[in-house]
């Protein structure tokens, strides 16, 4: 109470000036200055801007201050607002972005309608649009200040202008294509963004959701805050029964047809939520729609689908060494759906597979519902345990894996390591690979587990000389000489070392 006094006293000690109407020019702004939130008692008016440039940042001089006016009259920076005003005379397209703590809205009409509206409490948070200007135009800043900290702050640059696209253009294989709008409804176009790849699957968060933030696209960024995506993707679907699910904070919705109907329809503000469809399809191309929108708060959508009929059933698989040493691999296909190549893998240790051969697929026509033979051969295979997949891709980009299947070529020694008897007067052992091993380790053992000795390699290949324990002449006995690559085991060895 003694606050209010005191401010009461001080405004009635001075006459404000201006008249609360006039609009700033020449990019300097008049701004009108009121106690209270809601513009109550006039007290004045301040400038913000310069000749050259229309921005601002205004804090008013602190919390809980006296903030003088022009002539003499001041506001208490508690519970107070301010209406800028300024004729700003720019043609072309500008990205305008605000900030306040508290409330805060933008007009270019003069305040007939807002462009920017936060007018509720909150900490200092900024907001931008992006707009077309013509001549003159009259701007209206509000701002109020309730409680704790205040600042306003205004900034226009020139705008992005987005790209020509084509925003009726589906993606295809698995990939989305996704047109980024800013506004809840698809409004104003800003660019293209993709998802999916591998899989039609994905799930997107847009950079976080802590508040909002500039979300990048082909195109002109946007602010994650009242944006919305429309994805497309068309897809050839194989008969069957599937399942789709789609979530999303806000509002979501999926189509089959193009956007004609939505399958799914969770079109309203709402925390993350999953909604399910799971529909018995024939085969054939379906143009799928997958809109988004968030309002406020957090920004998620995710889609999954399952089911269906595979493009390619493999009855089998298999693999056996040969009196020559080659590797022939058969495997037979019972039904090929616009298949398009088996590609023949390889691998030593069983997770990181090499290509080694393409092979295109027999089927005729579209579909094949009848038993195909394959065959072939590895002339070169590795030797030791080698491990075999196949992978399969069809026309539009699905891949898919066939199991794993083991040979072991016990007619080639991966690694030799000799003379496998030395003498305790010479340390020296010669490791020869018939490949290249990659990230490769030599250890020594005695008989009871101890490692005396390590040597490594980041490519072993070819014949290497080895010290088997350089410290030390070596004790007459049994020794185990391991050599793994990757972390896996190639070769084990007994080293027998003699007195003499």
């Amino acid at each position: 109470m003694l606050v209010f006094v005191h401010i009461a006293s001080a405004l009635s000690q001075c006459t404000p000036q201006g008249d609360q109407t006039t609009y700033g020019t020449g990019n300097v702004w008049i701004g009108y200055v009121y106690q209270g939130k809601s513009f109550n008692t006039y007290a004045g008016y301040v400038n913000e801007g310069s000749a050259s440039n229309p921005n601002f940042n205004e804090s008013f001089g602190g919390n809980q201050v006296n903030y003088n006016t022009i002539g003499g009259c001041s506001v208490y920076t508690e519970g107070f607002s301010v209406r800028y005003k300024l004729a700003l005379n720019y043609t072309g397209t500008y990205d305008i972005t605000i900030g306040g703590d508290d409330g805060v809205r933008l007009s270019i009409d003069g305040g007939a309608t807002w462009l920017i509206n936060q007018w509720h409490d909150q900490a200092y948070t900024t907001y931008t649009a992006t707009v077309t200007l013509s001549g003159t135009t009259d701007l209206v800043l509000e701002y109020y200040e309730n409680t704790g900290g205040n600042q306003v702050s205004f900034s226009i640059t020139p705008g992005c202008i987005p790209p020509a696209d084509d925003q009726t253009i589906y993606g295809t294989g698995n990939q989305w294509i996704g047109y980024v709008y800013k506004g809840m409804g698809c409004n104003t176009y800003r660019g293209k963004v993709t998802e999916g790849g591998s899989s039609m699957n994905f799930d997107e968060n847009f950079g976080g959701s802590s508040s909002p933030i500039t979300y990048n696209t082909s195109g002109c960024p946007v602010q994650t805050q009242q944006f919305s995506v429309r994805y497309r993707l068309q897809r050839y679907l194989y008969a069957g029964n599937y399942v789709f699910t789609v979530g999303g904070d806000d509002g979501y919705r999926f189509s089959l047809d193009g956007g004609s109907t939505w399958v799914i329809n969770g079109w309203q503000d709402q925390a993350y939520t999953v909604r399910t469809y799971s529909p018995t399809l024939t085969a054939g191309t379906y143009n799928m729609v997958l809109e988004y929108y968030q309002n406020a708060g957090s920004n998620r959508i995710s889609f999954s689908a399952s089911g269906g009929t595979l493009a390619l059933t493999l009855v089998s698989f298999d693999g056996q060494l040969l009196l020559n040493g080659a590797v022939q691999l058969d495997w037979v296909s019972a039904m090929e759906i616009n298949n398009k190549y088996f590609e023949v893998q390889r691998s030593s240790d069983g997770v990181h597979f090499q290509p080694i051969t393409q092979l295109p697929s027999k089927q005729s026509g579209p579909m094949s519902t009848t038993q195909i033979d394959y065959s072939y051969t590895d002339y070169s295979p590795l030797g030791g345990l080698s491990y075999y997949r196949l992978k399969m891709e069809d026309v539009d980009g699905t891949v898919t894996y066939s199991k794993v299947i083991e040979v072991v070529n016990d007619l080639v020694q991966p690694i030799k390591i000799y003379p496998t008897v030395i003498n305790n007067s010479s340390n020296e052992i010669f490791v020869e690979a018939n490949k290249s091993y990659p990230n490769a380790r030599l250890e020594l053992f005695d008989m009871a587990g101890q490692k005396l000795s390590e040597i490594q390699w980041a490519l072993l290949s070819g014949r290497q000389s080895v010290a088997l324990n350089s410290n030390k002449k070596m004790a007459a006995g049994a020794y185990i000489a391991k050599i793994s690559s990757n972390g896996s085991n190639v070769q084990s060895q007994m080293i027998i070392v003699t007195s003499n």
